[in-house]
């Protein structure tokens, strides 16, 4: 194990400390998020946490849970979440954050909005003064993608088609495609979440203003920080 992963593990297990029982909880996906599930998993065979509902964002982190003995609903079977525990792609100083690397960003945010609190785990490498230094995910309807992505070329987006690892336009869970923006830095994020929440077209995008409440950042100096919105 990498120094790195040694204090994404140790970022997980405060995460895991912090889930209580009988909560109904979400669960992201990415790399920290995996030490996470380990760590709710061994809490869970000392102490059963009789957790009252378990949703996740991929079939990753669902297989992940189920073998760690957990059974993973799904969101529309859910009110509310007490708490949801996930990674970002980056965290800037207002605690904002680009998610979607793994192009799962539109179920993200579903589970974020319907949750009461979110924790993201992440290291300092996903810092930022202010969004950017990361390609922001827009997912998009094919059907109105080529107009989409002119629009946005227009407005100095600087668009590009996600691909997958055929070279073919990566299809999403929702069978959408992804547009890509690479602006660094963003501009005005509230602007910016305005104006492509206003675009016919687009089913939903990275930016996750004013929805963490909590960061656990794993540094390498070997410290974990915690900052409160």
């Amino acid at each position: 194990m990498t120094t790195q992963d040694e204090l994404k593990q140790q970022a997980a297990q405060q995460a895991a400390d912090m889930v209580e029982p009988g909560m109904a909880l979400g669960v992201g996906t990415g790399s920290t998020v995996a030490f996470f599930i380990d760590a709710l998993g061994d809490r869970n065979r000392q102490t059963p946490l009789n957790l009252k509902a378990i949703v996740t964002t991929s079939n990753r982190s669902k297989q992940q849970l189920e073998q760690n003995g957990f059974v993973v609903n799904e969101l529309a079977d859910v009110d509310q979440l007490d708490l949801t525990i996930d990674g970002a792609d980056r965290v800037d100083d207002d605690l904002n954050g680009i998610k979607g690397g793994g192009a799962a960003h539109t179920l993200e945010k579903n589970v974020a909005v319907n949750s009461k609190k979110n924790l993201w785990i992440v290291d300092e490498s996903k810092l930022c003064h202010r969004l950017g230094d990361f390609p922001l995910p827009v997912e998009v309807l094919p059907v109105s993608a080529k107009q989409n992505f002119a629009k946005f070329e227009q407005a100095g987006l600087q668009p590009a088609y996600r691909l997958n690892e055929q070279g073919e336009r990566l299809t999403t869970h929702y069978g959408n495609w992804i547009i890509d923006l690479h602006v660094d830095p963003l501009p005005v994020p509230d602007g910016l979440a305005a104006y492509l929440d206003a675009t016919v077209g687009v089913v939903e995008h990275g930016l996750f203003l004013h929805l963490v409440d909590t960061v656990l950042i794993a540094h390498a100096d070997g410290t974990i920080e915690r900052r409160n919105r």
